[in-house]
């Protein structure tokens, strides 16, 4: 065999096996490119849920308190009033136990700062809640009254509010929160 024929022959070859390999390479490249973005979806939509789901405890958390306090408010304008106690008590039951509910949940979920002002809000639930539960029953503890109950759940107000801001700013939602 001529070496020109060879040389021609194994040019042939090469050239062949060069376009084959190009192929090949250029499709594990895309495919790879394909899966690093296929991932970085993924990571993101993860992102995205976990935020909506921060967001859901932080509303449901937020509800609860001020349904609990609302409750706590119903059931001390109803002292003395016979007719209106065993509703105001049959809600202020339901919102506690709805708030126990929700603080648990979000005890696994929440960052340490809303955790500790959550925490705070939680203990002065229960706090108040005793106390109107004592005026209730006609067993109050020297310091317990209405007027030390109203003062107890207005500062409770302001703590929710104060957790609420702190929710806010953990999801990095802008502007000024009024507390209303």
């Amino acid at each position: 065999m001529d070496i020109g024929v060879v040389t021609a022959l194994l040019t042939a070859v090469a050239g062949v096996v060069g376009t084959l390999m190009s192929a090949l390479l250029t499709q594990r490249a895309a495919d790879r490119s394909r899966r690093r973005e296929q991932e970085r979806t993924q990571e993101l939509r993860d992102r995205l849920a976990s935020a909506e789901e921060l967001r859901t405890c932080y509303v449901a958390l937020n509800t609860s308190g001020r349904h609990y306090l609302a409750a706590l408010n119903d059931q001390v304008h109803a002292l003395g009033q016979e007719a209106e106690l065993p509703h105001a008590r049959a809600r202020l039951t339901s919102a506690r136990d709805h708030h126990r509910e929700v603080h648990a949940q979000a005890q696994m979920r929440l960052p340490e700062g809303v955790l500790e002002r959550a925490a705070a809000v939680s203990h002065g639930l229960g706090a108040v809640y005793g106390m109107v539960r004592r005026l209730d029953d006609g067993t109050p503890r020297p310091g317990d009254s209405p007027a030390a109950a109203h003062a107890a759940i207005g500062a409770l107000w302001a703590r929710l509010r104060e957790m609420r801001r702190e929710m806010r700013a953990d999801l990095g939602a802008s502007g000024s929160d009024s507390g209303r």
